[in-house]
This record gives C-alpha cells, sequence and structure tokens, in this order.
C-alpha cells in the first residue's frame, strides 16, 4: 500500500545534483557581486540585478534538470512510473507553497527587497518539502524542516543571504542526496 501512495523513486543523486548546482550558482553570484563592489562606477546595479537573475534561472534549470534525470533512471530502475498518481500529488502539494512563494519573491524584487530574498526562497521551499513529504519518503519532511530553520535564521542575519542560499540549497541538499543514497540507494 505505501508503494503505490507515496513517490519513493527520489534519487540520493537528485539531491546531490541539485545541491552542486546550488553551489555552482552561488558562486556565480557571488562573483558578480564582487565585480560590481570592486567596479561600482563602471557596472550599473540593474546590470547586476539581470545578471543574477539569470544566474538564479540557470541554477534552477540544471537543479531541476539533473534531479528529473536521476529520479527518472531511478524510477526505471524499479519499474516504477515517473509520473504516476503519487507522483503527481507530490507535485501537486509541493507547488502550492513554491507558487505563492513565486509571487512573494517576485514582489520584493519589485520592491528591491533584497535583504528578504534568500530567507523567503529558503522559508517558502521548506514549506513545500514539508507540504509534500507525505506523498513522498519521510525524509524530505526533515530537509524542509532545516530549510525552514535556516530562512528564519537568515531573516535575522541580513547581508548573509548568499551564505545561508549556499547552504540551504547546496550543502543541506549534499547531506540529504547522501543519506538518501545511503539509506535506499547503495547497495542496487
Amino acid at each position: 500500500m505505501e508503494r503505490s501512495s507515496r513517490f519513493i523513486s527520489l534519487s540520493g543523486w537528485s539531491g546531490i545534483a541539485a545541491g552542486v548546482c546550488a553551489l555552482g550558482g552561488a558562486f556565480t553570484a557571488m562573483q558578480f557581486i564582487e565585480a560590481y563592489n570592486k567596479n561600482t562606477g563602471g557596472m550599473p546595479l540593474g546590470l547586476l540585478e539581470q545578471r543574477l537573475l539569470v544566474a538564479a534561472a540557470i541554477t534552477f534549470m540544471t537543479a531541476f534538470i539533473s534531479a528529473f534525470i536521476f529520479t527518472y533512471i531511478r524510477s526505471r530502475r524499479e519499474g516504477v512510473p515517473v509520473w504516476g498518481k503519487s507522483a503527481l500529488r507530490l507535485l501537486f502539494n509541493t507547488a502550492i507553497p513554491l507558487a505563492a512563494g513565486a509571487f512573494v519573491v517576485i514582489r520584493m524584487l519589485q520592491l528591491k527587497e533584497y535583504g528578504l530574498l534568500a530567507p523567503s526562497c529558503l522559508i517558502f521551499y521548506g514549506l513545500a518539502l514539508v507540504n509534500g513529504s507525505k506523498y513522498t519518503l519521510g525524509e524530505v519532511r526533515y530537509l524542509g524542516y532545516f530549510q525552514v530553520i535556516l530562512g528564519i535564521i537568515n531573516l535575522w542575519m541580513p547581508g548573509n543571504g548568499l551564505l545561508f542560499w549556499a547552504l540551504g540549497f547546496g550543502i543541506l541538499h549534499i547531506i540529504y542526496g547522501m543519506v538518501m543514497w545511503w539509506k535506499y540507494e547503495r547497495k542496487q
């Protein structure tokens, strides 16, 4: 019964790949910010904002695609359909908090409230994981809790958003992926 009601094909490699992509994106963002700070007279703030948005979009897409590929491979190996009922329930239940978070983040960008972007991303992503965890492996819930906690801490540590973003989306995903691989995939 549990196998049919839960999407259990999430791969540990998906988490690791998403974390590596996030660390790459954070490194790229840091390079853009440092270049802007060294040359504040030469680069308009709008150009920095555009570069950071493009880097974020590329990071998200590469993380999503790599996570999907590893999950697809595991799903095929186990003979479980990737887009079964449980996967669709998982997708729907994570999409609601993510969509709400996207609207909040878009509005923050419009208002230039940059100090709240990273904590908001972490909090809404964590809530999405907690909400969707009832349709997949229980460990996803703990990843969600840690994301929310990091986001809340980051609310009181302004100016450190990129560090918290790298910790949450990078390091935590890599640790989560390693735990999932060790627990469910290493014997295969």
